[in-house]
C-alpha cells in the first residue's frame, strides 16, 4: 500500500510521509490526506475527509457510528491491493483535490450528542464542571462525550467520569 500512496504523488501531486498515531501518515500542504492503519483481520486506508469523496465504487467504509468525516478501504489480502491499485489512486488522487478545494466537514456539534446520564447527573451537580466543559473545545467535548457512553455499565461510566472531572476542570481534553 504504501508503494501505492507514494506511486500516487508522482503523478502530479506531492505527498509527504510522516509516522503519525505510530503510522504511515501521508500529507499535502501539511494537511493529513490518507493513513495506513493495520488490524488483526485487515489493513486499511484511511482518508481523513472519506465522507467528502463521490466513492463511486461504494467501497468506502465508516470504521464506527461515531467517525463523522473518516473513511476506510479495507483489505484482507494482497491481491486484493494489487488489483485495486489504479482505484486506489484515484481515490488519493480526489481525496487531495478536496484538500486542495479547502473543502470542509460539517461536524455535529457535541450538543448534539446524547450525554450519559452519569456525566450529565454530575455537570448539574457541579455547575463549575460544566461551565469547564463548556469551555473546552467541540473536539474534546466529543471525545468525554463518546468515551463516557462507551462503557456498557453505569458503575464503569460513573468510574470515568469521576476520572476526568479535573482533567475537565483544568480545560484538558481526554488524551492531553
Amino acid at each position: 500500500m504504501r508503494m501505492i500512496v507514494l506511486d500516487s504523488s508522482a503523478i502530479g501531486y506531492q505527498l509527504n510521509e510522516e509516522l503519525k498515531w505510530g503510522v504511515p501518515c501521508y500529507t499535502s500542504q501539511e494537511k493529513n490526506i490518507v493513513l495506513i492503519h493495520v488490524f488483526k483481520e485487515y489493513c486499511a486506508l484511511l482518508f481523513f475527509k472519506g465522507v467528502l469523496l463521490k466513492d463511486p465504487k461504494g467501497i468506502l467504509i465508516q470504521q464506527t457510528e461515531n467517525v463523522q468525516s473518516a473513511r476506510q478501504m479495507r483489505f484482507t489480502h494482497l491481491e486484493e491491493i494489487v488489483k485495486m491499485n489504479q482505484t486506489i489512486k484515484a481515490y488519493i488522487l480526489e481525496a487531495i483535490e478536496v484538500e486542495k478545494a479547502g473543502l470542509k466537514v460539517k461536524l455535529k456539534a457535541a450538543s448534539e450528542f446524547k450525554i450519559p446520564e452519569e456525566f450529565q447527573n454530575k455537570l448539574n451537580a457541579m455547575p463549575i464542571l460544566k461551565t469547564a466543559f463548556e469551555a473546552l473545545t467541540q473536539g474534546r467535548q466529543r471525545a468525554y462525550i463518546f468515551y463516557f457512553s462507551q462503557a456498557k455499565q453505569s458503575k464503569t461510566r460513573e468510574a470515568r467520569v469521576e476520572k476526568y472531572v479535573t482533567q475537565i476542570l483544568n480545560g484538558k481534553g481526554l488524551d492531553d
